[in-house]
């Protein structure tokens, strides 16, 4: 029998006989490693632990402590749900089943809906299946065959999938669970050895869904899961989802008076007074952070003619994503990004290398055709604004440029306190451009986080089709990760636009446009804010930083002073009037979630005093007005950081 060699990732190698699978190449190293294989790594290929080496390859065992492993295992939890569906339902139809960043899910035809008792029931199911170490075994099947089984067995949608994922193919991989009587599914895998690896899932919730996602197609039901490969990593994960539930943005935004929504403006917000007046703090913090470094605001047309995007290539690439409007037998479009726009700013007048960088801040309004059953509150909406800017530059000033749009990201997150990780997104299959081009962007974009000691990871074939880019993920207070700040390098609009400046040398250049964002969207920010802090907004980002409570109608007068120097001295104030108990109106302030209460009676009034109450900490004690003033406003000065806070001035005064 011929041999392969087989290098392993410590770059040691071995001949074994060909045909030798990866299991076998565990064994060989380990009993321990076999125990614990889930699958391997062959020549940069996820495949099964049953795939035989037929050639020379690299092979790296994935283990519980591999990066791909959850994904796989996960994979494998979605086809134990398919399972336990189709043995307890046998008239369900199959979709699709995918591994999620948060669990999996399952797509189903079904007769009528799943309840949460058949929830509980699959769910048992699935437990059973897993206790019984079923067998995932992967069948070559010739593809007519298995057009003709899936179609025998009443599944035309595995039948279409066959004929659009494996068109010009001769075979096809199903899976099995112990045997096709049992279970089996259209699919390229892999999957985990047997369903005893499986432990620690949990069935979520169910939704409705389409046929790949379109309204147009078969009406589906979703099961939603997720699974672990511990019972304490999966009860952790439970555990947030409860607490997310809690701070969940459209529950807080209705309760807090924030925002609404309306069916007839889907996706887009109705911000309320108190909403609109942080929607604006937001808003001018991020003024007050760009217009010290260099940024210039401009605000560019909400509606362009065609012939903008089709010089920007959108039209070509994002036409689907756009409002489409005709005006007098012309196609408009409304714009859903600003980039276009500055680029005809920046092509208004003639521009020197003296100009260099130039930096164009715009927040107006964008609008997205998003399908309306992606819509989801602030996170995911058609309209919405953006802390958006370009910064035009010198082929030589681009490193400079990105460090300083890193240092202005880790101090608008260090405000909000978030925590975040960085990812730099490369060169995606369809692209515009020369590839050399893309290599150089790419290359700066590393040395510039380099020098700036950021980390990072590669995130391969993720970039914009116009040029590579570094996304930002900040972390909220329980450990979820959210997509915001993002910085993209771009040769290709510049050309598009044909845009130049003139040099040194006086002769025309072409600039680079670095577009970024750091909060994102406004919309979404807010949204993981809203969530992050639970509602609480620290002092300086509060909607309403302090309420005034008098004890009884005959301290109106001393309350309304109160109140009318808090304003005049800058602070968000309101005051509470209503002919309620002192006790309700503390809950329903706490309720809010103001950060501070100003409680006046007799005694207040007297001594021109006021009895500091916050909405965690309880009474505080007694502070003049003046003293809870300046304690206020250096705590609203230092966005809350190294300062005690005017819950000090009770305690001080």
């Amino acid at each position: 029998m011929s041999q392969v060699n087989v290098t392993l990732p410590d770059g040691s190698s071995r001949a074994v006989p060909a045909g030798t699978t990866v299991r076998a190449v565990a064994e060989s190293i380990s009993p321990r490693l076999a125990k614990a294989a889930l699958a391997g790594i062959v020549d940069d290929r996820l495949v099964d632990l049953t795939c035989p080496l037929n050639a020379d390859a690299r092979v790296r065992i994935v283990t519980e402590d591999s990066a791909e492993a959850l994904h796989l295992y996960r994979h494998s939890a979605a086809h134990l749900l398919a399972a336990a569906v189709t043995t307890l339902f046998p008239e369900v139809q199959c979709g699709i089943g995918p591994a999620t960043d948060e669990g999996f899910f399952y797509d189903f035809v079904v007769p009528r809906p799943f309840v949460p008792e058949d929830l509980q029931a699959i769910e048992q199911k699935m437990q059973e299946l897993a206790r019984q170490d079923l067998v995932y075994e992967r069948q070559t099947w010739p593809r007519d065959d298995a057009k003709a089984f899936f179609a025998g067995r009443g599944e035309p949608l595995k039948v279409q999938l066959i004929d659009e994922k494996t068109e010009g193919q001769t075979h096809v991989s199903c899976y099995t669970i112990k045997d096709k009587e049992t279970f089996i599914d259209f699919c390229v895998g892999p999957h985990v050895p047997s369903t005893g690896r499986l432990k620690a899932f949990k069935l979520l919730s169910t939704s409705n869904a389409y046929w790949k996602g379109d309204a147009r197609n078969q009406p589906m039901q979703r099961v939603y899961g997720t699974a672990f490969f511990s019972e304490k990593a999966l009860q952790a994960y439970l555990t947030q989802i409860e607490e997310a539930k809690k701070r969940d943005h459209r529950k807080l935004g209705r309760e807090l008076g924030l925002f609404t929504f309306h069916q007839w403006a889907p996706g887009a917000a109705f911000w309320l007074d108190r909403g609109t007046t942080v929607y604006n703090l937001l808003a001018n913090y991020m003024r007050e952070v760009l217009f010290p470094a260099g940024y210039t605001e401009v605000k560019t047309p909400l509606i362009f003619n065609k012939a903008l995007w089709e010089t920007s290539g959108h039209w070509q690439h994002y036409r689907q994503n756009m409002f489409l409007v005709e005006s007098e037998d012309e196609q408009m479009a409304l714009k859903a990004m600003n980039c276009p726009g500055h680029m005809l700013v920046f092509g208004s007048e003639v521009r020197s290398y003296r100009d260099l960088p130039l930096r164009l801040h715009e927040q107006t309004p964008l609008h997205r055709n998003e399908a309306s059953g992606v819509l989801s509150g602030l996170t995911r909406v058609r309209q919405f604004s953006q802390d958006d800017a370009h910064c035009f530059v010198a082929q030589d000033q681009i490193g400079e440029e990105v460090e300083r749009l890193l240092g202005l990201i880790q101090r608008v997150y260090g405000d909000f306190g978030l925590t975040y990780d960085a990812k730099l997104s490369t060169r995606p299959p369809e692209f515009l451009g020369e590839v050399a081009t893309w290599d150089s962007a790419e290359a700066q974009l590393k040395a510039a986080l380099e020098r700036a000691g950021q980390t990072y990871v590669v995130n391969e074939g993720d970039g914009a089709f116009y040029g590579p880019k570094i996304d930002f993920d900040v972390t909220d207070a329980i450990g979820r990760k959210w997509q915001c700040a993002a910085i993209q390098l771009d040769y290709q609009l510049p050309a598009r636009f044909a845009l130049k400046y003139v040099g040194a040398d006086n002769a025309e250049h072409m600039p680079v446009v670095i577009h970024r964002a750091i909060f994102g969207s406004f919309e979404r920010f807010m949204a993981i804010l809203i969530e992050h802090f639970a509602g609480a907004f620290p002092l300086w980002f509060a909607p309403v930083q302090a309420l005034v409570l008098p004890i009884a109608d005959r301290h109106l007068d001393y309350a309304r002073q109160v109140a009318s120097e808090l304003k005049g001295a800058g602070l968000r104030t309101e005051l509470d009037e209503r002919q309620e108990k002192i006790g309700y109106k503390i809950r329903e302030a706490q309720l809010q979630k103001v950060p501070y209460m100003l409680v006046v009676g007799d005694r207040e009034a007297a001594e021109g005093t006021v009895s500091v109450r916050t909405r965690t900490g309880g009474d505080q004690g007694a502070a003049t007005v003046a003293a809870f003033i300046e304690a206020a406003r250096a705590e609203v000065a230092s966005r809350g950081r190294n300062v005690v806070g005017a819950a000090s001035a009770g305690a001080s005064a």
